[in-house]
């Protein structure tokens, strides 16, 4: 349902003093556009400014509508204002906004270490959709309407849950749905009842009901929980959403085998439903390979794409099935190639584009996914726009970059050779938005750099852009660190550096295995919506080798932690044969077998068992941890295992429960978990159930032992 219109997108949930970027969509850099308030709180003296993209800040708490009059008509976005209260518990409310407004000689955020936060985190909500006919009933609210004519309903259901961290219940929740200002537009275009106008909404506030006459070709609706702990600011979750949609007879057979996002609905062939902010479904079993491409095969010049295809059926055997290349577009001639020259175009040292093409297509041969690395915070300073435009004011590309007094370019972390581009000026949204159409079409996801220095507003607009085509199209942010409010309409997938720097922590033994646990349970804590995917990783290209800073057992059990967290685990080029440069061309010839075995067969039972996924619950257990010397009474622990080194934790789904014990120290230990379990490590097969002096059972463990929880 690809459709373009100049309407700036989804509605805006927000706190007070918080500004957010407003921007037309698929702009004309050559049309007028033109914002207003047109209607605002009594007591707001809010403005917006008069450039096409400008920014809106609400100055109290209420409901504003903002205007935009533009070549193709005027419309209209929906602010909802809560009062302040995000202060120390995340980024500028959930907006990359507070990390793009650092300046230089602000105090460094250090890497991914765990959030200390004050007071209560935000509440979380999951929107669902369905349609109802002749008077069934849903959360107790019958169809029947006060005429008494009884008729089909899209019905939304918002399931509102507390921040682990809070006193309340989800009794005590509030949710405020907002339906979508371009739909509302579309309805009342097709001269359908507005259906805002003709909604209604359940007493207990949870579920929320339109006519099926009032429902365009796609109604979205939108919809946040609100949490008032005592003595605290209200607290908002980022905003989910769902939608339902009238289907023709083309597009319900192609629906059929679509899984993921989208659903036909039971009983209403002529309707479907789709939940907006959720993954894709392929995501849940995915496992990702990142590929830095200029080393990764040591090819000749302009061949790396046939050598890196030519190695497709080993990296496939691996068990891998989503192939993360880095920038493959012309460069300045770095090699890590995210300084880019042209957009457009393949690079030359890698090969022309119907060899990038090939690569596509024989990593889908091999049931492979693709992901593009997206660059659009910034160009190279050898980009042509640059050229012409730096030290020189009459340059018509001056606008298209941000600048600082000295006359330099904007950037970030005085990186030298490229230039931050300015978001707010059309001719750069137009051109990124053709670079979108250029590569989406040939790959399956985007990995987005840098994202949190790229405004939300242009998120929002790739996310619909592409999932308009492609509902399974991935969309992964590095974000460091990671940011909840990107959840909301942005991405699908997030970078999980948190985790990543505890388990350095970990390895170096500067902190308990346990507090790995810590890392996952963050994710919550601090407002990520239970829908939200993470990539779980040990090392890219960005940093040292694991087993170089933490040596060989750490770097095994941190690597079978990413396979059996949950999340999306994701193995960087080399790790899987021991590497030990970071960018290197990959030493296959001295390839350590047994850490590719192992590897395999890590993939291999993450594949097989469902509960250690995404979906999986994580519980912790009671555990009790000695060395492998199974004579010592009583159990203490050895030279080269201490208790810290070991932590035990429980995976479930509907199907089966699994108890994953991780040991990073250099020698084995038997760990005594509170659980029945089975004998059998599911890894690698063998029996691992031992008796210790004292005849207890314990589950000896080298690295990872996967075992089966007995009822």
């Amino acid at each position: 349902m690809a459709v373009t219109s100049d309407h700036p997108g989804p509605p805006r949930f927000l706190p007070t003093g918080e500004r957010t970027e407003l921007a037309p969509r698929d702009p004309d850099p050559d049309a007028t556009y033109a914002w207003r308030v047109a209607d605002a709180p009594p007591d707001s003296e809010a403005t917006v400014g008069d450039a096409p993209v400008t920014e809106f800040t609400p100055d109290v708490p209420g409901r504003y509508l903002l205007g935009l009059d533009a070549p193709d008509g005027d419309h209209l976005l929906t602010v909802c204002a809560f009062p302040a209260s995000y202060e120390g518990v995340d980024v500028a409310g959930g907006s990359g906004t507070a990390i793009r407004d650092r300046d230089a000689d602000d105090a460094p955020v250090e890497y991914a270490a765990r959030e200390q936060h004050e007071g209560v985190g935000r509440p979380r909500v999951r929107v669902d959709a369905s349609v109802a006919f002749d008077g069934e009933e849903s959360a107790g609210q019958a169809t029947e309407y006060p005429s008494g004519e009884s008729a089909g309903e899209a019905v939304f259901t918002a399931v509102p849950t507390p921040n682990p961290e809070s006193t309340l219940d989800a009794d005590d929740l509030t949710v405020t749905f907002v339906v979508d200002d371009r739909d509302v537009e579309t309805a009342v275009a097709d001269g359908r009842s507005n259906p805002r106008d003709a909604l209604r909404v359940s007493g207990d506030g949870r579920e929320l009901r339109v006519p099926l006459d009032a429902v365009p070709d796609r109604l979205r609706v939108h919809a946040v929980a609100v949490a008032r702990d005592p003595g605290e600011d209200p607290r908002v979750s980022v905003a989910d959403a769902a939608a339902v949609e009238r289907v023709d007879d083309d597009a319900a057979s192609l629906d059929e085998g679509a899984g993921g996002e989208a659903a036909l609905t039971p009983g209403a062939p002529d309707f479907r439903t789709q939940r907006l902010n959720e993954p894709p479904g392929w995501t849940r079993d995915a496992s990702v390979y990142e590929v830095f491409v200029r080393t990764f095969a040591d090819a000749e010049e302009g061949e790396a794409f046939d050598a890196i295809a030519e190695r497709i059926p080993q990296i496939a055997e691996l068990g891998v099935d989503t192939l993360w290349l880095t920038p493959v577009l012309g460069h300045d001639g770095k090699p890590h190639g995210y300084n880019i020259v042209d957009f457009f175009d393949t690079a030359d040292d890698l090969g022309d584009r119907d060899d990038f093409e090939a690569l596509v297509d024989t990593a889908h041969d091999h049931g492979m996914r693709v992901l593009f690395d997206f660059v659009a915070n910034h160009t190279a300073r050898d980009h042509e726009w640059f050229r012409d435009a730096y030290q020189n004011p009459d340059s018509p590309f001056r606008g298209r970059y941000e600048w600082q007094e000295s006359g330099e370019p904007g950037t970030y972390f005085d990186w030298e050779l490229i230039a931050n581009l300015n978001h707010a000026n059309l001719d750069v949204r137009r051109f990124l938005l053709d670079v979108i159409d250029e590569w989406a079409p040939l790959v399956d996801g985007f990995r987005c750099d840098m994202a949190w220095a790229v405004p939300d507003s242009f998120w929002r607009e790739l996310r619909d852009r592409v999932k308009d085509i492609d509902p399974e199209f991935l969309l992964m942010d590095e974000t460091i660190p990671y940011i909840p409010g990107f959840h909301e309409g942005m991405f699908d997938v997030h970078f999980d550096a948190t985790l990543y720097f505890q388990l350095r922590q970990v390895g170096r033994g500067a902190e308990p295995a346990a507090t790995v646990l810590d890392a996952v349970d963050q994710r919550a804590e601090i407002g990520f919506p239970d829908h939200a995917e993470f990539l779980q990783y040990i090392e890219n290209h960005d940093e040292t080798r694991y087993r170089v800073e933490c040596g060989d057992a750490a770097a095994a059990a941190a690597g079978a932690a990413i396979m059996t967290l949950p999340g999306v685990p994701m193995v960087y080029a080399g790790q899987e044969i021991g590497q030990r440069g970071r960018r290197d061309a990959i030493a296959w010839d001295h390839a350590r077998e047994e850490v590719r075995d192992r590897y395999e067969r890590l993939l291999e039972t993450r594949r097989d068992h469902p509960a250690l996924g995404p979906a999986g619950e994580l519980d912790r257990v009671g555990y009790h941890v000695a060395s492998g010397n199974l004579s010592e009474q009583p159990i203490v622990a050895s030279g080269d295992v201490h208790p810290d080194d070991v932590v035990a934790f429980r995976r479930r789904d509907g199907e089966e429960e699994l108890v994953v014990v991780l040991n990073f120290a250099p020698a084995d230990a038997s760990v005594a978990v509170e659980l029945d379990h089975g004998e059998r490590d599911l890894v690698t097969g063998n029996r691992c159930l031992v008796e210790d002096g004292e005849g207890t059972e314990r589950i000896r463990v080298d690295e990872v032992a996967v075992v089966r929880v007995m009822e």
